[in-house]
């Protein structure tokens, strides 16, 4: 299975802390801190050091280790382009300096700047360093470029009728309209260039355009991003979060998605519990309805899941997520200890003659290594170890279609059903489109319109999309949740997305020798996952409405 995708972009900036200064402490609070959990926050601010022996979670420092490795190669290619235009601040410099050099550098009109850390502001506690400051020839000042370690756009073909994002190209600064790319959205970028923008406005040095770019995960292109309506936004939301760390604000726990890899969410501070013993404790609502669910649920007096599952009469007019009646069998099931709930009296699954389970392993965005298969109970991995990126990455994937046509042409050839099976097909999707792609030509490679009918048909089943249109589940849809309660289990008790890339660096020798206790440590993991989407299948088929009880068990029989 892939790790799950992550907004942490290993960014240059610290963590929220209060600094001794003088005999008082003085909050600052870098844009990093703008997005994600306040009660986190206020925990980071209230306890600095507290978590310094936490081991931190290897999946973060693989993503930090891989954005720190892009910014370094845009860097070393931009400056090699233009030497003479740049000022490279050296990285090496303490706080004090290195802002002193950047203020240098940008009093002297320096027209492109590299690796800058802006004064921290002791009155308004913003601090925060910027990858490029580009100066304004035509206005003055400089516009703030962030280099990032995601993408910012999507290719697409030219539509007239589309919108078209502003981009300029990476040596010359000439905004324009993109007919080629489509945007992403990342509040988490705009909220840091208006951030940056606040800090060099401070100093009059900031460009009247009001804009400022990024350099995405592809460095093809800067997509330029106009602040003058992320402004008011920022403010307010930089005003609440600079009140939490310096202790004027108090925060509450509740679930979101961050909770995974938050270490606050186990471990507790000599004044409160963890936030899962909080939660737990209080019955909080957000434990079956995370994130922005629970923050339209508290207006409307639900603050537990005990007031989710007693709730009767209308929906709550501003709810936008599903049918809210299944929320209130999600806390009923919850109450109960069910870990799924049938939504119909039936279960079913496409089946077929010939089965094959597949699965990738892939590298944040650097390919996909595995492809794992299994047939007739036989497990059949397609791999390459060359480390990625890799040619070599052409020749697995390139089998592994091969291979995978091949059988699907005999069963049709003899008369009989096919069916692939995987687990949440967004990640194999992906990678079969991007190595269709980028290995075009070579033996064995499919075009990109092959992906498509073979994705398309209804040979290609999506698990996931099994379990979510006839499951609710109270604790969550992933494999490792749902594949337990039909009875499989994984041999190794840290299987996950975040481990294995750890496992995999390990494993093609990027931080050390190669370790091939590693390799076969993957192909298990790989192994179980396939196995796992056909236990589930044949659960599903056979036992699952005796062992699942149905909406009609937790007073749902209306809907």
């Amino acid at each position: 299975m892939r790790a799950a995708e992550d907004d942490f972009d290993g960014g240059p900036e610290r963590s929220p802390v209060r600094d001794s200064a003088v005999g008082s402490r003085t909050a600052y609070l870098d844009a990093r801190s703008l997005i994600g959990c306040r009660h986190r926050l206020r925990l980071d601010a209230a306890n600095p050091g507290l978590l310094a022996e936490v081991r931190e979670d290897p999946g973060v420092q693989q993503r930090r280790d891989a954005a720190t490795a892009h910014r370094l190669k845009v860097r070393d290619e931009l400056v090699a382009a233009a030497p003479a235009d740049w000022v490279v601040i050296d990285p090496e410099l303490r706080g004090a300096a290195k802002a002193a050099a950047t203020m240098a550098a940008i009093e002297a009109g320096a027209p492109r700047i590299w690796g800058g850390l802006l004064p921290a502001e002791a009155d308004t506690g913003r601090r925060g360093g910027v990858e490029f400051l580009l100066r304004d020839e035509d206005r003055g000042g400089y516009i703030p470029i962030i280099v990032v370690n995601h993408k910012v756009t999507d290719p697409r073909r030219p539509d007239p009728a589309d919108f078209h994002p502003l981009t300029s190209g990476l040596l010359r600064w000439e905004p324009r309209r993109d007919k080629h790319v489509r945007l992403r959205p990342q509040p988490r970028d705009q909220q840091r260039l208006a951030h940056l923008y606040r800090m060099l406005q401070r100093y009059g040095m900031a460009s009247p355009a009001l804009v400022g770019g990024a350099i995405g995960l592809a460095n093809d292109r800067i997509l330029i991003h106009d602040l003058s309506g992320v402004l008011a936004d920022y403010d307010q939301r930089y005003a609440d979060r600079i009140a939490v760390v310096r202790g004027e604000l108090p925060t509450q726990p509740s679930k979101v998605p961050e909770c995974r890899q938050c270490p606050w969410w186990v471990r507790g501070t000599a004044e409160e519990p963890s936030c899962e013993a909080t939660l737990t404790r209080m019955r909080d609502v957000s434990l079956v309805a995370p994130g922005s669910r629970a923050e339209v649920l508290r207006p409307h007096g639900i603050e537990t899941i005990d007031e989710l599952a007693a709730w009767e009469g209308e929906d709550p007019e501003d709810w936008q997520h599903g049918p809210f009646a299944e929320t209130v069998v999600t806390a009923r099931a919850w109450i109960d200890g069910a870990p799924l709930v049938r939504r119909f009296e039936r279960v079913s699954v496409r089946r077929a003659d010939v089965e094959i389970d597949v699965d990738l392993e892939s590298y944040q965005e650097d390919g996909a290594y595995l492809w794992g298969t299994l047939l007739d109970d036989v497990y059949r991995p397609f791999v390459t170890w060359d480390p990625l990126p890799t040619e070599d990455e052409g020749r697995s994937f390139g089998e592994f279609w091969t291979w995978l046509m091949q059988r699907r042409a005999e069963t049709h050839a003899a008369g009989k059903t096919f069916a692939a099976y995987c687990y949440s097909r967004t990640a194999e999707d992906k990678w079969l489109y991007e190595s269709a792609r980028r290995f075009a030509g070579r033996p064995g490679i499919p075009t990109q319109e092959q992906v498509r009918a073979f994705v398309d048909s209804k040979e290609w089943v999506d698990m996931f999309q099994a379990v979510t249109e006839q499951f609710i589940c109270p604790n969550g849809k992933g494999l490792k949740k749902i594949a337990p309660v039909a009875g499989f289990g994984w041999r190794d008790p840290e299987a996950g997305g975040e481990a294995s890339m750890g496992w995999y660096r390990r494993a093609v020798g990027y931080d050390d020798a190669v370790d091939l206790s590693q390799r076969t440590r993957l192909l298990e993991y790989n192994e179980d996952d396939v196995r796992a989407t056909q236990v589930l299948r044949e659960w599903m088929s056979q036992r699952a409405v005796a062992e699942v009880p149905s909406l009609a068990d937790f007073g749902g029989a209306r809907f």
